[in-house]
């Protein structure tokens, strides 16, 4: 089980005032990794990186500024970064000729510009980290086609999931890890809880183990990618999604 400890290591989670980047912060604490999260909600962030003894920085990330910002803060306070959890993102909504430009690219800035950013910033702390990985959520639909009208958010998804093959490429032989994490539906605030009992029927109906998941049953895949228990494993997008897209 050691395999699984991070004791002295550093995370950053981004989007971690809720969801599932409030929970990856405390499964990461819970192994033992000194956190630093962000998100736009400070009032959310605060109290959360309080409970946990982390560092929190609000803002929001498609500013250049706030990503500079943060990393500064990283810096500054541990001189190293070995985790990186970049979760931050948001969905759009509606038939693609009815959006705006500005309505794409706020999603893409979100999900794809502020995660590839903040990996080119953050490039020198993780080369000074112990076993430094990059974990960068994806999606399900960032490796299958989506019938929900979310153009931006379903390109973003897979041009992540593209970045991330790239990256690992690249920094292969600095010692970084890099791979993607793509969950199916879970409760979240973006998913409205899976409270739509027509939205659960459709999760029960289609994956393979025919039931809708719990957040927590992200907790072990997540803490596979960020440990020495995937010490061999980079470029890769471990899907989450109880047989969504197996079948």
């Amino acid at each position: 089980m050691d395999l699984f400890r991070l004791d002295g290591r550093v995370a950053l989670v981004s989007g971690a005032s809720s969801g599932l980047g409030a929970r990856f912060a405390e499964v990461l604490r819970g192994a033992g990794a000194e956190v630093v999260l962000t998100a736009r909600r400070g009032d959310r962030l605060d109290p959360l990186a309080a409970s946990l003894g982390g560092l929190a920085v609000a803002g929001d990330l498609r500013d250049p500024g706030v990503r500079a910002a943060l990393v500064d803060r990283v810096r500054e306070r541990h001189g190293r970064l070995d985790i990186l959890v970049n979760n931050a993102g948001a969905c759009d909504g509606g038939p693609l000729e009815s959006q705006s430009l500005d309505d794409l690219l706020s999603v893409f800035d979100l999900n794809l510009v502020a995660a590839v950013d903040l990996c080119r910033l953050a490039a020198p702390l993780l080369f000074a980290g112990s076993s430094p990985t990059v974990v960068n959520v994806s999606s399900i639909f960032g490796v299958v086609g989506s019938r929900s009208p979310m153009a931006a958010y379903n390109a973003s998804k897979g041009a992540l999931v593209g970045f991330t093959r790239h990256l690992a490429a690249q920094w292969g032989d600095r010692g970084v890890r890099v791979n993607a994490l793509a969950p199916g539906f879970f409760p979240t605030e973006l998913t409205g809880h899976l409270a739509d009992p027509v939205q659960r029927g459709q999760i029960v109906a289609r994956t393979l183990l025919g039931r809708v998941p719990a957040r927590t049953e992200l907790d072990g895949p997540l803490l596979f990618l960020a440990s020495d228990a995937s010490s061999y494993l980079t470029g890769q997008v471990l899907t989450v999604d109880g047989g969504w897209t197996a079948a």
